[in-house]
């Protein structure tokens, strides 16, 4: 049995990129980068079957004169004739995957589309569409195999729990127990890489001419901001992963030389990463470490962050948020702005190329840009982010304006377009953003 692997194409729609200065275009993120994580897991899952995987956001990044979606997934079905078809979905991406799985049924009716990803746990509902066979919200790796074994054998989903069913009625759940699945430690699925050697070439960051790659220490969040989709996916829990499985996924990357910690915050045990540290120091691996660390966590403990960087900590990716306390407590952050020099101050003493991220507000005045604009001057990072406060769909945040809302285009929910009403007219709005882009230290992009 043969089973297709798509990640959609990137949401072309990016306002503050198309309303900035031509001075600060340079610097505003034009696409995210990165391998599929979950979907070459998932390729692991089902590796006795045959397998192909195409990465698409890698494809027009190889061929950005490479042919339309549907001309371009109708040549893989026409080459490949697929059993099985999944998608990985989030919000921005949302149509294009929906349009992956139109051409898949056009090509032939009887393929199995699959849903998976992101947007299947946050909004389920998105996916009662008479091209959606079967949802696999969750970590689902289990769930896919189960599916790919039952769809081999001719036989129901029904013993399948967790699983999603379209009927003549709608979307529907399977009524089988749901079994366990601890994705970070006793089920975890080694990647299988070798599947991305086409697009190796494109997972580049910050002009360097090596790839990077993902890795999860961790999954999910114990921290609740009232924006992030992480930890309502994983229902406020926190899965830390075995240090003996990151050591030994860390021996099997000799293609990367950059590994980026794919977690929501990469220090949440702080005894657990400091062992970790250790045991990267003492099997002599070298690479060069990309990670998501809180700035109240840095201030805490200063001395862990010179021991990663002394590990090869070389880029940390900060939340700020908000100068203003009162922004943050809104946002349910759980921290103080007075903290965030000290933060930076701490990095910069250890030689870490800091990227510090705000979030901008919709109601954002001439005046709030200018504080803004002021704050940042005064705090000046390597790598600095400026993006839009948007109320991605499962948030808390989401709940709080869900009647606010003005636009409901999906490929809009990426954080550079604004879908609720702005205080500025829009165009002055997304300048405005753009402008801020230009306040940092550096200049390369990451």
């Amino acid at each position: 049995m043969k089973i297709l692997l798509v990640n959609p194409p990137r949401s072309p729609v990016n306002s503050i990129l198309e309303y900035a200065p031509p001075e600060a275009k340079h610097f505003i993120h034009k696409k995210l980068i990165g391998p599929p994580l979950g979907l070459i897991t998932i390729a692991a899952a089902v590796k006795d079957f045959d397998v192909q995987l195409i990465d698409l956001k890698g494809e027009y990044d190889l061929h950005p004169d490479a042919p339309p979606l549907k001309e371009l997934i109708g040549r893989y079905l026409t080459e490949f004739k697929p059993d099985i078809v999944g998608v990985t979905f989030i919000a921005s991406e949302f149509y294009f995957g929906c349009e992956i799985f139109r051409e898949a049924k056009k090509f032939n009716p009887e393929i199995l589309t699959v849903a998976g990803g992101l947007h299947t746990v946050l909004s389920l509902q998105d996916f009662n569409l008479p091209e959606v066979d079967v949802v696999c919200p969750g970590q689902s790796a289990g769930m896919f195999r189960e599916v790919a074994l039952a769809h081999s054998q001719h036989k129901s989903f029904d013993h399948i729990g967790g699983l999603y069913l379209n009927t003549a009625e709608g979307l529907r759940p399977n009524q089988a127990p749901v079994k366990p699945w601890n994705a970070a430690r006793e089920n975890f699925i080694m990647p299988d890489r070798s599947l991305l050697k086409r697009w190796i070439s494109t997972y580049i960051v910050g002009g360097r001419p090596i790839p990077a790659t993902y890795l999860f220490t961790s999954l999910g969040c114990p921290y609740e901001c009232s924006f992030c989709s992480i930890w309502p996916q994983f229902d406020k829990h926190f899965y830390q992963r075995r240090l003996e499985s990151i050591i030994e996924e860390l021996k099997q990357l000799d293609d990367y030389k950059i590994v980026r910690f794919a977690d929501a915050n990469t220090i949440v045990d702080v005894d657990f990463i400091s062992r970790l540290v250790d045991r990267i120091l003492e099997e002599g691996i070298e690479k060069e470490f990309v990670m998501d660390i809180r700035f109240d966590t840095t201030v805490k403990h200063p001395w862990l962050i010179e021991k990663m960087a002394k590990a090869g900590l070389k880029v940390v990716i900060c939340g700020f948020e908000s100068f203003r306390d009162e922004e943050l407590k809104k946002y349910h952050k759980d921290s103080s702005a007075s903290l965030i020099e000290e933060a930076i101050n701490i990095f910069d003493r250890n030689g870490i190329m800091l990227r510090g991220n705000y979030v901008i507000p919709n109601d954002y005045t001439e005046d709030d840009f200018e504080a803004m604009s002021d704050y940042a001057s005064a705090h000046r990072v390597v790598y600095a982010g400026y993006t839009i406060l948007t109320p991605m769909p499962g948030t808390v945040f989401y709940k709080e304006v869900e009647h606010d809302i003005i636009d409901h285009d999906l490929m809009k929910y990426n954080f550079f377009n604004s879908v609720l009403k702005t205080t500025l007219p829009i165009e002055k709005f997304y300048e405005s953003v753009g402008r801020l882009w230009l306040i940092k230290k550096g200049t390369d992009v990451i």
